[in-house]
């Protein structure tokens, strides 16, 4: 009886067995690696001619930004065996730092590094692949500008003016205001005078602030004298040296404004293309490698400079309510900018096609927010 029982049980198995193999058999494989399918019909040689070029950028040496670029450029003369030889120059060494787009765009350097929201006074578009307020994060933009096509829509754009360009640092949220006021509230920031760039200037004064684009290096001086009330500048890591803590006594979180920092390595296009083909894709893996790694590197600096910060400053959250209003005045301002700018319309109708396409993924993955052990089993289970 055991014999015929063990027989049936296998019998069945077999028959599961075949109709999910003939079931799987009507799928093909689900994903290909597009660079796979190229490389099959490209062969490229190794070539001995040697390049030595001029990097800048609008970093000083004292910015993390500027460790990216040397990252890059490192990871470049090491691939290439010192046949591609870039030279690093912070800014105002060899251009001011602001001209670095231009000395690029007119050969007198042959690459550059930025955070393309810089350029918004050339196109208003370069601020999409730069930091968009309620944007991509820094998984969205990796994902978008890999897969999704964003890196080909920045080439677009980057190609207007005579360049090439590769995403080149992807260095994920920023912090929120430093200031000596608690707002949390939506009244809270009417009236506020706030240092902040991009988009998010623009918003913010829509909701009754007053605010000035400051470079970063008169922020502190103004914070401390009262000339502005709040400051946004950068990442944990990025804002400790600045020392904000010493002279404000709150963090106001999230960094609504960019929830991820992109940034972007162009290329004068007539020096692109007289590079032979291999050393082209040492350039792309070395990008690829620059941006993998420095979403990486970041994050672990921040993890360290949060504490930091938390042992001066209090860091507090706005109001759910308060967070959604920045939301939806967010969204009525992009949507005017895409109304009025063709190119900020294709950036962000591709962004926002992709966070629809991710959502579904996005909510059915949530609650597994990897807490700390006390932290997860006291309810907190979500991000």
């Amino acid at each position: 009886m055991k014999k015929l029982f063990a027989g049936a049980i296998t019998a069945c198995l077999a028959v599961g067995l075949t109709v999910g193999s003939a079931d799987a058999a009507k799928r093909e494989k689900f994903g290909v690696d597009k660079r796979h399918e190229e490389f099959k019909r490209v062969k490229v040689a190794t070539s001995s001619e040697k390049f030595n070029w001029k990097m800048v950028m609008p970093w000083s040496k004292g910015l993390l930004f500027y460790d990216v670029a040397v990252h890059f450029a490192d990871s470049v003369r090491l691939a290439s065996g010192g046949r591609l030889d870039i030279k690093v120059f912070s800014a105002d060494e060899l251009v001011p730092a602001m001209q670095s787009f231009d000395a690029v765009s007119k050969g007198s350097a042959q690459v550059g590094h930025d955070w393309p929201g810089y350029w918004k006074g050339k196109n208003e578009a370069f601020v999409a692949y730069a930091s968009v307020p309620f944007g991509l994060d820094g998984e969205g933009y990796n994902i978008w500008m890999q897969e999704k096509g964003g890196t080909e829509l920045m080439q677009e754009l980057y190609g207007q003016f005579g360049l090439y360009a590769l995403p080149g640092g992807q260095l994920g949220q920023e912090m929120g205001l430093f200031s000596n006021k608690r707002a949390t509230k939506m009244e809270d920031f009417k009236g506020m005078r706030v240092r902040t760039v991009g988009w998010y200037m623009d918003i913010l004064n829509k909701l009754g602030a007053s605010v000035s684009p400051l470079p970063g290096g008169e922020v502190y001086l103004a914070l401390e004298r009262g000339v502005i009330d709040a400051a946004e500048f950068s990442s944990p890591a990025m804002n400790y040296p600045m020392g904000f803590d010493e002279i404000t006594k709150f963090a106001i979180q999230p960094g609504v404004h960019q929830p991820g920092i992109q940034c972007a390595l162009f290329f004068n296009m007539d020096a692109w293309n007289k590079l032979p083909d291999d050393l082209k894709w040492i350039v792309k893996i070395a990008a690829a490698e620059t941006n993998a790694w420095s979403y990486n590197w970041i994050n672990a600096l921040n993890a360290d400079a949060i504490k930091m910060f938390k042992e001066k400053i209090e860091i507090v959250q706005m109001d759910e309510a308060t967070v959604i209003e920045f939301r939806k005045v967010t969204k009525a301002y992009v949507d005017e900018l895409k109304a009025k700018y063709p190119d900020v319309k294709k950036a962000m109708d591709s962004q926002e096609a992709f966070q629809e396409e991710f959502a579904i993924w996005r909510e059915a993955r949530g609650g597994a927010t990897p807490w700390p052990y006390e932290t997860f089993i006291s309810g907190k289970t979500h991000e």
